[in-house]
């Protein structure tokens, strides 16, 4: 194993430090639980958090400031954080209008965000959550029962995030949240594996010439391991089994994520997106929006992930609004 770290005990926690001392005017951390803050935690506003394990960033801690999160709540490695860090993040950034926990549908982030939730509306908070659940590669997994999260939540806490920032009510914000997740679908691949550092090795292990269609975050099977194709085949490979699934038709205005996992360089991800540009055209889909980058990793693992997102006028104007996190910003 070959990684920048000094302890294996001390990654999470080293990594926090550095990303609070990198983006100060940005974020903080919180005083007595492993949690990142917004540093304005504005009033008269839905205080919107999200969280799960680390290994993935920039999701979540890294969408955490103006126009998207509240607050984010890393566990260990792969891990689900705890009650008490959702429940006291949200209690430091509660702006008076009650909290929204946005939850990957994995079922230690559900039973401990309910955990959570439960705790605050018994001190009288009002909270809701909406879970995300937007992979279409296969309908229970390792870690979950139905669909998992993936490329949608960072569209969502973008989405959101903007329509908490206009001062809507937790209602609202809910109901536009569970929309965002009704219209998005997402598929992954993986040419590698990753090593988690407390396991030192792979976490499985894929042939010279292999890949994974379907992969999970966490390296969670898929739907089916093959000879690898080229980008074109493999977006077609995607692609289809997204838009399908919605379905998606001609005339659908979409978001159009490609999104690595944290080891492909971003000059394969743009021919990705070119190929994935190609066939919603001949579809008659159209993209209005984009997105395409490292925004929900899986350590080191070589791959992608394609996310679509249906927009509608709501959620287009929300996208575009300012948005100022260590991992997303423009209009700042």
């Amino acid at each position: 194993m070959k990684k920048l770290i000094n302890e294996v005990e001390k990654v999470v926690e080293e990594s926090l430090q550095g990303l609070a001392k990198a983006h100060a005017d940005l974020v903080k951390l919180h005083p007595s639980v492993r949690a990142v803050l917004r540093v304005d935690s504005p009033k008269e506003k839905v205080a919107v958090i999200s969280g799960g394990g680390s290994g993935h960033e920039p999701m979540h801690t890294g969408f955490v400031g103006f126009g998207m999160l509240d607050a984010a709540c890393p566990g260990e490695i792969f891990t689900s954080p705890t009650p008490d860090q959702m429940y006291e993040a949200a209690k430091a950034v509660d702006g008076g209008k009650g909290v929204l926990y946005i939850v990957k549908n994995y079922s230690g982030d559900i039973m401990n965000f309910q955990m959570a939730a439960d705790m605050l509306a018994g001190e009288g908070i009002p909270v809701e959550q909406v879970i995300i659940n937007d992979d279409v590669a296969v309908e229970d997994s390792l870690y979950t029962a139905g669909r998992r999260g993936v490329g949608g939540t960072v569209l969502a806490e973008k989405i959101v995030g903007a329509k908490a920032e206009e001062g809507a009510s937790l209602e609202e914000v809910k109901k536009l949240c569970e929309r965002v997740n009704a219209n998005v679908r997402s598929m992954g691949m993986a040419l590698t594996s990753c090593t988690v550092p407390a396991a030192g090795k792979p976490t499985f292990e894929l042939g010279p010439d292999e890949m994974e269609i379907g992969i999970g975050i966490h390296g969670e099977p898929g739907r089916q391991r093959m000879k690898v194709k080229t980008a074109r085949e493999i977006v077609e490979m995607l692609a289809t089994a997204v838009v399908e699934d919605l379905p998606f038709k001609a005339g659908d205005e979409v978001l159009a994520f490609v999104n690595g996992m944290g080891g492909t360089p971003l000059s394969e991800l743009y021919i990705v997106y070119n190929d994935l540009s190609d066939f919603l055209e001949k579809k008659g889909i159209k993209i209005v929006r984009n997105l395409v980058g490292n925004y929900i990793t899986s350590l080191e693992m070589q791959g992608c992930s394609i996310t679509l997102l249906r927009l509608d006028e709501e959620m287009k104007r929300l996208w575009d609004a300012p948005v100022c996190t260590p991992g997303l910003r423009w209009g700042m």
